[in-house]
């Protein structure tokens, strides 16, 4: 099933349960996935599915970042609402220790040995990881390794 067919799925049982932040959340994640579809102008793949759901978890977390330096703790909270569920439909994120150790291998790889070799570490980095770990979070760790 994809993930189109399984955001119909909840979004029915959701419209029939009365959950109206999940089914209006629901709504807009099936709305950014037809858009991409059509602006691919064919279905999209499991990938890519993963890629427009990605970009709506960060949004959210970017969004509650906002609210929250700008002391609006309630928009805030429905933010994080928001994200736990498009998180719901992503796959499961890496671990740490998982993270750590894709991250020594693509050092070892690209045969990085400073911060100006983080160009070449990153892409190895992000196609292991795709949708399974914050790519700041990574960003991060990559430079504490390589510093």
């Amino acid at each position: 099933m994809s993930l189109l067919q399984q955001l119909t799925e909840d979004m029915k049982s959701a419209l029939k349960s009365g959950q109206k932040e999940r089914l209006s959340t629901i709504r807009l994640l099936r709305g950014q996935l037809k858009d991409a579809e059509i602006a691919k102008r064919e279905p999209l793949d499991q990938q890519e599915e993963i890629a427009v759901l990605t970009r709506a978890a960060k949004k959210r977390r970017e969004s509650i970042q906002a609210y929250q330096d700008a002391g609006r703790q309630d928009l805030a909270d429905r933010e994080q609402r928001e994200l736990e569920i498009v998180q719901n439909y992503l796959p499961q994120p890496l671990s740490q220790e998982e993270i750590e150790k894709i991250v020594d291998e693509a050092i070892t790889a690209a045969g990085a040995l400073s911060v100006k070799d983080l160009g070449k570490v990153m892409p190895l980095i992000m196609a292991r990881v795709k949708g399974r770990a914050d790519g700041k979070r990574i960003n991060e760790l990559v430079r504490s390794k390589l510093t």
